[in-house]
């Protein structure tokens, strides 16, 4: 699944358009690495948002094309 539709439907960032321009600006990392919105997202990976002073980082846990509001927050959990 791509990078932006990922962070969309695990509601980390509310649209897809604007998940697409943090990642034009180079506001989210995977892997440590400056990441495309086009990036292939698997489980395992560790996904990095900084947005204004605020920053959170993630690991990917499950990759769904559909899932309900309740249960967006299975698809990652907190990384240190």
């Amino acid at each position: 699944m791509r990078l932006d539709k990922y962070l969309k439907v695990s509601r980390l960032i509310k649209r897809r358009t604007v998940a697409n321009e943090a990642c034009d600006a180079g506001k989210i990392t995977v892997n440590d690495k400056v990441a495309r919105a086009s990036y292939d997202v698997k489980v395992g990976d560790v996904i990095e948002i900084t947005l204004g002073s605020k920053s959170v980082k993630v690991k990917v846990t499950e990759v769904k094309e559909v899932v309900r509001k309740e249960d967006a927050a299975t698809m990652y959990e907190a990384a240190v």
